[in-house]
């Protein structure tokens, strides 16, 4: 859970019904899941705590217990999510034992199936829409998802050059390059439909990666 939340101290008596406990227990993941929906739908500034703490059932006051601000429950719902993913994606990274281009490939497949494909997706659209309003929420952001994303890239990426997989390039470049097609996507799930109509998002991905490790493969070698 993020630092900022606090626990609810149970008042469960001997023999009260378990439901109870499991309804306390079940509340914090249940007020980032009705965060993540609101921010998502309306956008930071719109957000409301009451409407937060209704979409959950819970009463506001429930909800301060564990977060005391907008800014701490967003944080929250991004510690739980994008970070948490990121933290799975850092911990396969390091225990991967194959080639580059497939620790490539995994890593683009883990960002759809625990980002992309799910309501974090409009996360990356809300960063974009309110970065000039709310520039401390753009800059949290940055430092714990982007940069952490982008150092995920760096390692395959020179892991690869460092293993003649791929040609020696610019890797900062590439690395806004991978990413690019990446956020389209993302933002295509809760905007305009900007991808192609009858692309699925892995076919997408899929063409993504080709073309990707095509041109990262040294010049001359076989496709």
């Amino acid at each position: 859970m993020h630092p900022t939340a606090h626990h609810e101290p149970s008042s469960t008596a001997p023999g009260a019904p378990a439901t109870r406990g499991r309804r306390k227990d079940a509340r914090p993941s249940e007020l980032l899941a009705a965060g993540l929906a609101i921010f998502v739908d309306r956008g930071f500034a719109a957000t409301r705590l009451d409407d937060v703490a209704r979409r959950a059932g819970v009463a506001k006051g429930t909800l301060y217990l564990y977060f005391p601000s907008k800014e701490a429950l967003f944080q929250a719902v991004i510690e739980d999510g994008m970070v948490a993913a990121l933290l799975a994606a850092e911990e396969r990274m390091a225990a991967h034992q194959g080639s580059a281009a497939e620790l490539l490939h995994e890593l683009l497949l883990g960002w759809w199936q625990q980002i992309g494909s799910t309501a974090l997706a409009g996360v990356s659209k809300l960063i974009i829409s309110e970065a000039r309003n709310f520039p401390e929420i753009a800059d949290y952001y940055r430092d714990r998802v982007i940069a952490r994303g982008r150092a995920l890239l760096r390692e395959a990426l020179e892991r690869g050059i460092d293993r003649g997989e791929f040609r020696p390039l610019n890797v900062e470049a590439a690395i806004d390059v991978i990413i690019a097609p990446l956020l389209m996507l993302a933002i295509s799930r809760s905007s305009l439909r900007l991808c192609g109509q009858q692309v699925s998002p892995e076919d997408y991905l899929e063409t993504h990666f080709e073309l990707l490790l095509r041109g990262l493969r040294p010049a001359g070698e076989q496709a």
